[in-house]
């Protein structure tokens, strides 16, 4: 089929102008720069202008995430493409200010400006278009990879949902090491592209007036980079022993289970903490529970067995059991039904804060089960569509624990994009990335089991030590194992941007890391032939991580605040603020201001310090941390401070 004829039936199908078929059409002009335009004047203009793009953008990247397949792929690099070339541009006309007068506001816009983006483009437009081609193919190759083993008609292919299953619900060692292996076999293809990927978010960082894409990303923080580098380690260095005695606690129940395979020489093994990345060690309750029999709090268990009630209901419904095709379309009714509910109980802790209801378009158009019928990036993520009230989850939901509280989560950030939607879109962010992330993380914390009993989810929990202890483990499982791995991934990167980190020590530099911050390795060898940091989403998503390590301190301190401010007065693991509207609307106050000034002023006017601080933190976990030394004493504690396997054996392991 010739072009002209693709263009007559595009035109026929699409009904579009024949100028659009033509191969050798000009790219529009982009709106004329209005002469002598004040600073205030430009700032005004790129709102205006970013409002009126952003829609594109992200109906571009949802398509992408949401329907994974080539020609998504393609909308969302162009229309990343296009984004990023008009940013270049709005910073190249905002140099034109440097050194004049202008309002503050307009001065912090600007700024934000320069730092919208995490992956600086380079000004080259044959370069820009391949840096977007690479950052959407890898998304993209996470999104849709899977472990196959067998061949032909004995194929069998697991996506990371399943994979992950087996490390939540097996004790099976090797059924657990096959599955992690399998799993991180997926990024092995993306090394040559991350490879590049850098050079290229490098070289857009260096156009822009920094070192490299890491000295950008640590300027987003009112402070500069060295200052938010030596934070987190002073942040790191408060909690760092609660971390040490949980760590030696986990050890100890893991050689009990399993005999010479529980620890590699001191640190845990990757692939039995039941999360593929070592974050949240949730799913080892049944090994870590501290007193069995002490009141229930088998989250998951509650949710699965509502699960399977609305299942029965809809089967009683019919008048026969249904088969085959039948039966599917019934049970995927009530997986609908339960992450609906689910969703729906997480607004509701929201709106018995004063804040308002989901809006419409979030139940009509967010993604909350696995579609049955293309590939789809089932990372948990939050979407402001059109900046006003086109809010939405993407998320693969199951009735689990880790599932329960993700929502929670996202709902955070939907909040929060619903709270600042009349700033400016330059101001439409979090006070800082770590805003962004513990606002829901601050919800999770008064999820207490007084609160998830009243919801049917736990028994009435007994008041006592035995009960206390219990409760405290069940959150730092989540909070507390996951505050090395905010840090390390980060870590990972900014070494990798500064060239410290060279491309054929990838593997080796990551694994040392996660033992010198996690204490934790892998159980076999991890050379150079394979690209781990890849099987993680953020990094071929190019999602900065530091945020989240911020988060961990932050909802602690917020938490502590909303309980004061509730009038609540007791030990503060105890507090929740569900159905507080005094406390809901300090909250939604803070919400409310987005970016639209510096951090301190935010948090000050919520907490009344200006500084993050880990000391809520410590006052939540006391109790469990005076237990954990008591446990733990007579052990050796620590570990090595990299891994025993980290780079031997390149090439020994086929996967």
């Amino acid at each position: 089929m010739t072009y002209r004829k693709l263009c007559l039936l595009a035109l026929v199908a699409a009904g579009l102008a024949l100028s659009a078929c033509k191969r050798d059409a000009a790219p529009a002009a982009g709106p004329a720069i209005p002469e002598d335009e004040t600073a205030d004047q430009f700032i005004a203009r790129v709102n205006d202008e970013i409002r009126e793009m952003y829609p594109e953008l992200t109906a571009s990247q949802w398509l992408s995430s949401t329907y994974i397949n080539d020609d998504s792929q393609l909308l969302a690099a162009k229309g990343n493409e296009r984004w990023l070339t008009q940013l270049n541009a709005w910073i190249d006309q905002a140099r034109r200010f440097e050194g004049q007068k202008m309002s503050p506001a307009t001065a912090r816009a600007i700024n934000l400006l320069k730092l919208s983006t995490a992956m600086p483009a380079p000004k080259d437009p044959a370069r820009l278009a391949e840096l977007t081609r690479i950052a959407t193919k890898m998304e993209g190759m996470y999104g849709s990879g899977a472990y196959c083993v067998g061949e032909g008609d004995a194929e069998r292919c697991r996506q990371l949902g399943e994979l992950e299953d087996v490390l939540r619900r097996s004790r099976d060692y090797d059924q657990q090491l096959d599955a992690w292996r399998g799993w991180h076999s997926i990024a092995q293809p993306m090394r040559n592209d991350y490879v590049r990927f850098v050079e290229l978010v490098n070289e857009g960082a260096r156009d822009m007036g920094f070192a490299d894409a890491g000295e950008m990303w640590r300027s987003g923080y009112d402070m500069s980079p060295a200052e938010i580098a030596a934070e987190t380690d002073r942040l790191w260095g408060q909690v760092k022993p609660l971390y040490e005695q949980l760590h030696c606690y986990a050890r100890t129940r893991l050689e009990a289970k399993y005999p010479d395979r529980g620890s590699v020489e001191g640190l845990l093994p990757a692939h039995l903490m039941g999360n593929m990345w070592q974050q949240d060690w949730s799913n080892l309750w049944d090994i870590l529970e501290p007193y069995p029999n002490t009141g229930s709090l088998d989250v998951t268990g509650a949710l699965e067995a509502q699960h399977r009630e609305g299942l029965d209901k809809r089967l009683a419904a019919l008048s026969g059991l249904p088969e085959g095709a039948e039966r599917v379309e019934i049970e995927r009714k009530a997986q609908v039904d339960s992450a609906t509910a689910i969703t729906r109980r997480a607004e509701d802790f929201y709106t018995s804060l004063g804040m308002p209801a989901l809006p419409k378009p979030f139940w009509q158009k967010s993604m909350l089960i696995k579609p049955r019928d293309r590939e789809v990036v089932c990372h948990a993520s939050a979407w402001p569509m059109d900046m006003a009230d086109d809010v939405r989850i993407k998320m693969c939901i199951e009735p689990t624990e880790e599932d329960f509280t993700t929502v929670y989560h996202e709902l955070g950030h939907i909040y929060y994009y619903l709270a600042y939607e009349d700033q400016p879109p330059l101001f439409q962010s979090g006070a800082h990335d770590g805003f962004h992330e513990a606002i829901g993380d601050t919800i999770v914390l008064a999820m207490t089991p007084q609160y998830l009993s009243s919801i049917g989810l736990v028994d009435e929990q007994q008041q006592s030590q035995a009960g206390l202890i219990n409760s405290q483990m069940r959150m730092a499982l989540a909070k507390v194992a996951f505050l090395p791995f905010g840090l390390m991934i980060d870590r990972w990167r900014w070494g990798v941007f500064d060239g410290s980190i060279a491309p054929d020590e990838y593997n080796s530099a990551w694994w040392d890391l996660k033992a010198q911050y996690q204490g934790v390795a892998p159980a076999t060898p991890r050379g150079e032939d394979f690209f781990d940091p890849g099987a993680k989403y953020h990094v071929p998503g190019n999602t900065p991580y530091t945020r989240y390590f911020l988060s961990h301190i932050l909802q602690f301190q917020f938490y502590r605040a909303l309980c004061d401010a509730s009038g609540y007065d007791g030990p503060l693991y105890d507090c929740s603020f569900y159905g507080d509207e005094a406390a809901g609307q300090k909250f939604w106050a803070m919400l409310g201001k987005g970016a639209s000034q510096p951090w301190q002023q935010t948090l000050k006017e919520l907490t009344g310090t200006e500084t993050m601080d880990a000391s809520a933190v410590l006052e939540y976990f006391a109790p469990l941390q005076d237990w954990l030394e008591d446990q733990n004493e007579g052990q050796a504690c620590g570990w090595p401070a990299a891994a025993p396997v980290a780079g031997a054996g390149a090439g020994t392991e086929s996967e």
